[in-house]
């Protein structure tokens, strides 16, 4: 999930095909907070269209009625970043149906009003909290998953709390450890700034990991991604049970006027309360 996108170089005249699969490509890397899982992967996007304005309409849902709305309004919010990120793109909405607050989020996120001050008093906390929460344990996701895989491979706990950053990228891995590297370099600069010679494995904090208790770090954050991985194989389960995910499906929000562009109808839906 990016707090800030960066502008994307314009290309001009791009086919409609073409530019849907930049949307799409900009939504892959657009993560549940909770699960640290695309939320393409997770079947929540349902619609992702661009008119002949370059205007984008985006349509998601989620397993369940009763999701958090601050999970609902930050998923929405970070799509609606991704994709602005594209030059070409001269605006995005973003709709989510099927949820007990689809209407009240889709007000607030069509006029462009931040978590707070569409829900007022209801608000509780920050987005930004909630978002830098999140990432800090996915950090700690890919960090056990990457620690677990060294170990497995036979390194020593001083080699793997020696090495740099520079050292971690060169290290001689397999192909599953080269992905596992890349998902977590993409999350490391969370607990602290990148540069060649710093640390390659810290806590939450920034402190570089220490040999004599490794074992029992890794044994602790192994219940952040034995959680995980209940909550979304939960998820998925919800959202097959609540959803024929091989049809197409009708929305129901009543909230935001029809592109007569597209002739793009709202349709999105819920998920459960974080745990």
């Amino acid at each position: 999930m990016n707090g800030g996108a960066e502008r994307v170089e314009r290309s001009p005249n791009r086919p409609t095909h073409d530019r849907q699969a930049e949307i799409w490509a900009c939504l892959q890397g657009v993560m549940d907070p909770e699960l640290d899982e695309s939320v393409t992967e997770l079947n929540f996007v349902t619609k992702a269209d661009v008119d002949s304005m370059g205007r984008v309409h985006i349509e998601f849902r989620l397993p369940t009625y009763w999701c958090a709305a601050n999970f609902a309004f930050l998923m929405a919010d970070d799509m609606r970043r991704a994709v602005s990120a594209l030059d070409w793109v001269e605006g995005v909405s973003v709709v989510l149906g099927e949820h007990m607050y689809a209407d009240k989020i889709n007000a607030g996120l069509a006029k462009g009003l931040s978590f707070q001050e569409t829900f007022g008093a209801e608000a509780d906390g920050s987005l930004d909290d909630l978002r830098q929460t999140f990432l800090v344990k996915a950090f700690q996701r890919r960090q056990v998953a990457l620690l677990n895989h060294l170990i497995a491979a036979g390194y020593s706990s001083a080699t793997i709390v020696s090495l740099t950053l520079t050292e971690l990228g060169c290290l001689p891995v397999d192909d599953e450890g080269d992905k596992l590297v890349l998902r977590y370099l993409q999350r490391r600069d969370v607990v602290g700034q990148l540069s060649a010679d710093a640390p390659a494995f810290v806590d939450a904090k920034g402190a570089r990991l220490k040999t004599d208790n490794l074992a029992g770090y890794v044994s602790g954050l192994r219940r952040v991604g034995v959680n995980a991985e209940f909550n979304g194989a939960l998820c998925r389960g919800l959202l097959a049970a609540r959803f024929d995910l091989e049809t197409p499906f009708v929305p129901k929000s009543k909230t935001l006027p029809v592109s007569p562009d597209t002739q793009h109808v709202p349709d999105a839906i819920s998920r459960m309360s974080p745990g």
